[in-house]
């Protein structure tokens, strides 16, 4: 296993893991500066007020994306698995 093989994987694992967390911290930006907008325009400063409409949001974005996000980690997780043995050679 040469350092380019090691540093293929840890970029390739570090390029899924981007890609899997970016609906979720992508939703929580969104709504979290909707509602920031929202309190600056009313001026209300209420710390909760925020958390609930997040936590709605990214539930939804959980479940319309989790099966993709699902399958991209177990395509990560099989090409690993399968190229392990030629990566040890």
């Amino acid at each position: 296993m040469t350092p380019e093989s090691i540093m293929a994987i840890g970029q390739h694992a570090l390029y899924v893991a981007m890609l899997v967390a970016a609906p979720m911290l992508l939703t929580a930006l969104a709504v979290g500066l909707l509602i920031g907008v929202i309190q600056a325009a009313t001026q209300i400063n209420e710390m909760t007020l925020s958390f609930i409409p997040k936590l709605i949001a990214m539930a939804l974005v959980g479940l319309v994306t989790g099966p993709w996000m699902l399958r991209v980690l177990v395509q990560f997780t099989h090409q690993l698995i399968v190229g392990l043995p030629d990566a040890i050679r």
